[in-house]
């Protein structure tokens, strides 16, 4: 029995929690005992995911002509596996040890794909074995390559075992100069692909180099429309690596997925996801590597898992702008417990695509080693949508180069301290926009028990003009060794009680802008365009 429990071990021993699994397969060795002891503390009202279940049939890929050389391609022999499984009503799709070599996987109704032990995926690195679909990206509708592992419209399904899913990302991804050595930018460009006329940023070919020239605003395309434009483009259509559309009782348990093309593991309009045990690798520096996306899902386990990510880790989002909000589908009803983020831009974040709306979210017990930022909300004029209801208690951090807290609601722009001169001299507007349904709303957020050792800024909250951030409660927080301590602009109804920061220069708050903040009890009269310093002590 001793060794059911060696998986917890991995992370902190204090926040081993017992779980079930309903699945009747042979689950990683992870105990599980009553689930229902996560929801029993939740601040909302939540009823309870629901996990898969398996009826008792199986199929080995091999019996479909699989080989695992490395070098013969899977496609079809895993494809067919599922399909019969699917046929018979559900079960299990085996992947044995070894390395096999395949293009897209499609998830189809009751089939759980499991993976034995050094079993190792790898998704080939031919582009043409990836067609251009519809699909939806940074919270838009557009087209991109087929994902290497997706469905849709599907139910009871789930990706076990102790595996390991490798996206072939490095052949997709353009790379900045930056962020390599000299000597590694050299053996790049000696590798092929397209340099930008600036030398700044490599592209693995000519279509995906054209890709991004046309990208104005991130990285959906503009002004491409027919099909022979979409193909000329074709390599700059990263896929997400997991992309799970509009799917129910879906597990992700026991397996590694790492270095996806784009986001490795974006769960859309999904209800009733488990994400257990899992681990997710991408290089620091690739683009767009966010870890995990849960976009406009309800009901949502994200719990006992690694995250090391070149962009976000676990973020939460519902869709952009008008496409975001047409949707109308929020996420909600997710809970993050015990899980450890080595590296991302930020260890748990909400938006910037949030039109759709946040709410009923609890993150507790985890873990931040050197993420950019800590807890990151982010925004910007135009998003709309709600961002309410969110719990954050008992998170660790050490090593945050940025803030351990972030609210910045001008995401990819100018705020209204960064106006320059040569903005007023060129007449750009800088007058504050009317409230509509493009303006960001994010109220009603309660974080406790935070200890971060190791900071640039302490805090940064950075509402709109005209619509502040709202009604953020922070309890027992400690933030020591941070280069400069907090800073609030723009926010109305901030609570900080038994708060404590050790900036290593400048004051501990500084506030512009601000009203109904009330620090240690004491309620402070409204703060205007002129700054004013604040002691906690």
């Amino acid at each position: 029995m001793n060794a059911l429990f060696k998986k917890y071990f991995l992370l902190s021993a204090s926040c081993i929690f017992p779980l079930i699994c309903s699945c009747k397969t042979d689950a990683p060795p992870v105990q599980k005992a009553n689930e229902a002891s996560i929801y029993q503390d939740l601040p909302f009202k939540m009823d309870q995911v629901k996990r898969p279940s398996f009826p008792d049939y199986s199929v080995n890929i091999i019996e479909f002509g699989a080989k695992n050389d490395g070098k013969t391609l899977n496609t079809d022999a895993i494809n067919k596996a599922i399909q019969q499984v699917n046929a018979k009503g559900g079960g299990k799709v085996i992947i044995s040890e070894g390395l096999w070599l395949t293009g897209p996987i499609v998830l189809l109704d009751n089939v759980n794909l499991y993976t034995e032990k050094n079993a190792l995926v790898v998704f080939t690195n031919d582009f043409n074995a990836y067609p251009i679909v519809k699909t939806s990206f940074e919270g838009l509708e557009t087209r991109r390559c087929q994902s290497p592992i997706s469905s849709k419209n599907v139910e009871n399904i789930a990706i076990t075992g102790y595996g390991t899913f490798d996206g072939s990302g490095d052949s997709w991804r353009p790379v900045k100069k930056d962020k390599m050595t000299s000597n590694q930018w050299k053996k790049l460009i000696k590798s092929g692909g397209v340099v930008s006329e600036d030398e700044k940023i490599w592209y693995p070919s000519e279509k995906s180099y054209k890709g991004a020239m046309a990208c104005k605003n991130f990285n959906n395309p503009e002004g491409i429309e027919t099909d022979e434009e979409w193909d000329s483009i074709h390599d700059w259509l990263r896929p997400v690596m997991v992309n799970l559309v509009k799917s129910k009782r879906v597990l992700l348990e026991g397996v590694t997925f790492k270095n996806s093309p784009s986001w490795c593991i974006h769960p859309l309009s999904c209800e009733d996801i488990t994400i257990d045990n899992i681990n997710v690798y991408n290089p620091w520096y690739s683009q767009n590597g966010d870890a995990l996306d849960l976009e406009s899902c309800k009901n949502a386990l994200i719990i006992n898992s690694v995250f090391d990510a070149g962009d976000d880790a676990i973020c939460i989002k519902s869709g952009k702008d008008e496409d975001g909000r047409k949707r109308g589908e929020p996420c909600e009803n997710v809970i993050v417990k015990n899980n450890m983020v080595l590296h991302g831009h930020g260890g748990f974040v909400v938006g910037s695509e949030m039109s759709g709306g946040v709410k009923n979210i609890y993150v507790t017990d985890c873990t931040f080693l050197g993420t950019d930022v800590g807890l990151r909300f982010k925004s910007t004029r135009g998003r709309g949508g709600v961002v309410e209801g969110i719990h954050i208690s008992n998170i660790n951090m050490i090593n945050i180069p940025n803030e351990p807290l972030l609210f910045d609601l001008f995401y990819g722009g100018k705020a209204p301290d960064e106006v320059t001169e040569e903005d007023r001299e060129n007449n750009k507007d800088t007058t504050v926009p009317p409230v509509t349904e493009e303006t960001p709303v994010f109220k009603d957020i309660h974080i406790s028990n935070v200890s971060c050792k190791g900071a640039g800024r302490a805090m940064f909250f950075n509402g709109l003009p005209e619509m502040k951030i709202q009604n953020v409660n922070i309890q027992d927080v400690i933030i020591t060794d941070a280069s400069e301590g907090a800073v609030l602009n723009n926010a109305d109804g901030v609570v900080m009680k038994n708060v404590s920061i050790s900036p290593k220069q400048g004051p501990e708050v500084r506030m512009r802008n601000v009203k109904n903040i009330t620090i240690n009890d004491n309620k402070l009269p409204e703060v205007g365009n002129t700054e004013k310093i604040i002691s906690l002590k």
